[in-house]
């Protein structure tokens, strides 16, 4: 996938990391819709928390942090998302499930790493990369 491939923009010359995260957060959904996933919700909000993409696969709904870098520098972007910050997805998810959640769907936390270095992109999808209890 091309970084420009989306309305015909560039990251040449792009400093903000609202800029550089809002498009690795189309890129992502790009990615996961041409692999069957349907995008429920983009930046669900829940108090100053928020999920980057709620996905839906058959009976199967993940939870998606999206976390995107231009350079290795500071390492691996799927890396720099840690416990804390999947925690907070982890709570944020189980408001969304009380408000949109149905019976019978399998509840998942996500993390997609996108790496744009030029007009190259390069996109780390884990599943299921924090333990998801809805009892907890």
């Amino acid at each position: 996938m091309r970084a420009d491939a989306d309305a015909g923009h560039t990251l040449a010359g792009v400093e903000s990391n609202q800029v550089v995260g809002a498009w690795g957060e189309r890129i992502a959904a790009q990615w996961l819709a041409a692999r069957g996933w349907s995008v429920l919700h983009r930046r669900f909000r829940s108090g100053r928390r928020d999920i980057d993409l709620v996905v839906r696969r058959g009976s199967t709904v993940a939870f998606v942090e999206v976390k995107t870098r231009r350079t290795l520098r500071y390492g691996d972007p799927v890396a720099a998302v840690g416990y804390g910050k999947l925690e907070q997805l982890r709570r944020s998810a189980l408001v969304w499930i009380l408000r949109h959640g149905m019976a019978g769907l399998d509840y998942r936390v996500d993390v997609c790493g996108v790496l744009i270095q030029g007009d190259r992109v390069r996109i780390r999808h884990v599943e299921n990369a924090h333990v998801f209890d809805i009892s907890r």
